[in-house]
């Protein structure tokens, strides 16, 4: 298939840009992946596979994360402004991969939308009826698939938040606090946010699962 071709440096560097959000913006980016090959199932697939690669950073991330902060909790003497920073930097990297999952997420919902607009145009346009069934009906699948991927995406991404602020809120408490009275606060708030870590890193597998799945049947 074409798009499986080496790809020129400047696809390379067109393929690693979100879709800009205006539509004659877009239009131009398709027309310019067209030339090259790049239909929009083509920038769709792409856009899933980021936004899997994201998620499956995010999960490590999270996980992390909590980890350092359990590890925290077991303070026995040291420098609690090193304890400090290194917890900051725990966060900002959380934020960082949320922020991303979120952007690759807002990637492909515009793709997909642009794809199956353009697909029900297309089927106007097919005289033969038997042929118009068969692509509608998979037009049909593909959305079903795409919106049970999007509604574990969405999941996930909803889920991020509450535990970014459960982190933010021992990071600023410890920054305003560098004693050992507030490494010992540490611990409840662990244990009070483990459901809800638990319940993210299992929402971002499901939705790595969902992917995955979507993948396999735009790719068969």
């Amino acid at each position: 298939m074409r798009h499986n071709a080496i790809r020129p440096v400047g696809l390379l560097l067109l393929a690693a840009l979100a879709v800009p959000p205006g539509v004659a913006c877009r239009t131009i980016y398709y027309n310019t992946m067209e030339t090259f090959g790049w239909e929009k199932r083509h920038i769709l697939t792409d856009r899933v596979e980021e936004s899997r690669k994201a998620q499956s950073e995010a999960e490590e991330q999270f996980q992390s994360a909590y980890d350092r902060f359990k590890e925290v909790t077991r303070y026995d003497g040291g420098d609690l402004e090193k304890i400090y920073r290194r917890l900051s930097r725990e966060l900002e990297r959380s934020e960082a991969r949320a922020l991303e999952v979120r952007e690759r997420i807002a990637s492909v919902n515009i793709v997909a939308g642009d794809l199956f607009k353009e697909w029900e145009r297309e089927l106007k346009e097919i005289s033969n009826s038997d042929l118009r069934r068969q692509s509608a009906a998979r037009l049909e699948s593909t959305e079903a698939r795409y919106q049970s991927m999007d509604s574990a995406m969405r999941r996930a991404e909803s889920k991020m938040d509450p535990v970014l602020q459960a982190f933010q809120d021992q990071v600023l408490f410890l920054k305003h606090n560098l004693n050992a009275a507030a490494i010992a606060s540490l611990e409840t708030t662990v244990t009070s946010i483990e459901s809800d870590v638990e319940v993210l890193l299992g929402e971002l597998r499901n939705s790595i699962r969902e992917a995955d799945e979507f993948l396999s049947a735009m790719k068969s």
